[in-house]
């Protein structure tokens, strides 16, 4: 019979999966719990793309993802889903990371069964609760429940400590992204095969800087999208750009880009990019124009500046620090922002070579050993 405590991680997106699978794999390994997960797939092709490349599989999967689902039903469906999985397991803590719906509804399932909680990636704020939406008040819920914060750095552990969470609830590791980008770098070296899905572009785009995009913000749905693809309509009208895409799978996204960018020749629309593919795309970028969150910690760990498409960001570490900036979707800033990464080198190299305040690429350890030693 095994008497070891259960540690049940939770997710269900890809940046989730991205984040967390170092720390399922410290969890699988830890001899003193027994280590089960769980995915929602919230995010269904997405989630897949990134369990297969990590080489782990779910103990149980809720399968929730439905067409064009509103945040009711589909945090409805989450909290009874997640619900009954525990009342199965019956762990002894939960993990949970960021701010997505997977993750507030499995600390909100678990504090109802009085089961203590883990969340990685904790502290984050923009203090604007649209913006990012509903992502920031997601955070500031699981950060009320949660009694293990693991904040990626010294500003969220403050942000933290500002809410009266007491100090020894919080733990600063760096961010769980930095080991996946690190880890699947080594892996892209030892296997270049495992990324082969830009090979075509990187030889069609020879010679020219490319900007590599990622968009799918709910805050930016309407005006801002169509703001950011007049930008990225205006920035492929220059000689030395190129531009990739991975466009996201929401249809809300996919109809206003395909508007403004199709048949654009220096413009490279494509489906979603796994991992691997997409830790190739930050390396082989000039600068990355996005509106994700994990981009600010990962380009800069490859040395690459971020533009930062959005009013907001919970990431003020990467803003103070020099290796990215908040441009929103005004085409005139964005515009004057790329413009001037791709014209003037020493502004260019203030950012590219701008220290990263996001971790070195051993917080899943930390993590491992805090839980383990919480559970003992």
């Amino acid at each position: 019979m095994n008497n070891k405590p259960t540690v049940l991680t939770i997710f269900g997106t890809r940046p989730e999966a991205i984040k967390l699978f170092p720390v399922v794999k410290q969890l699988n390994a830890a001899d003193s719990i027994n280590s089960l997960f769980c995915v929602s797939a919230q995010h269904r092709e997405m989630l897949d793309q990134v369990l297969e490349i990590a080489n782990i599989t779910p103990d149980f999967d809720l399968d929730i993802m439905r067409s064009n689902q509103n945040l009711d039903e589909l945090t409805a469906r989450l909290l009874t889903g997640i619900g009954e999985i525990m009342d199965k397991v019956k762990p002894q803590r939960v993990v949970v990371q960021g701010d997505t719906a997977t993750a507030m509804t499995g600390a909100l399932a678990a504090y109802y069964r009085k089961i203590p909680v883990s969340h990685v990636e904790a502290g984050l704020r923009s203090y604007n609760i649209y913006h990012p939406w509903p992502e920031e008040v997601n955070r500031k819920i699981i950060g009320s429940i949660a009694d293990q914060h693991f904040a990626p750095t010294q500003t969220s552990a403050n942000a933290l400590l500002k809410e009266n969470i007491p100090s020894d609830q919080i733990s600063i590791t760096g961010n769980t992204v930095i080991d996946a980008l690190f880890a699947t770098v080594e892996q892209i070296k030892d296997s270049p095969n495992i990324a082969p899905a830009l090979d075509s572009l990187k030889e069609k785009f020879t010679g020219k800087k490319i900007i590599g995009v990622t968009s799918h913000r709910r805050e930016n749905f309407g005006g801002g999208l169509e703001n950011i693809a007049q930008s990225l309509k205006t920035l492929a009208m220059r000689d030395d750009v190129a531009i990739i895409f991975p466009v996201h799978l929401n249809p809300n996204v996919r109809a206003v880009m395909s508007g403004a960018l199709e048949g654009l020749d220096n413009v490279a629309m494509i489906e979603p990019l796994d991992y691997p593919n997409f830790v190739n795309l930050l390396d082989m970028s000039y600068f990355m124009l996005t509106d994700s969150g994990g981009v600010q910690e990962e380009a800069p760990a490859l040395g690459k500046p971020v533009l930062v498409m959005r009013d907001t960001t919970e990431r003020p570490e990467g803003i103070e620090a020099g290796t990215a900036k908040l441009v929103g979707t005004d085409q005139n800033i964005i515009l004057k922002e790329a413009n001037a990464l791709l014209d003037d080198l020493n502004h260019y190299n203030a950012m590219a070579k701008a220290h990263n305040p996001f971790g070195d690429g051993t917080s899943s350890i930390k993590i491992t050993e805090i839980v383990a030693s919480s559970l003992s």
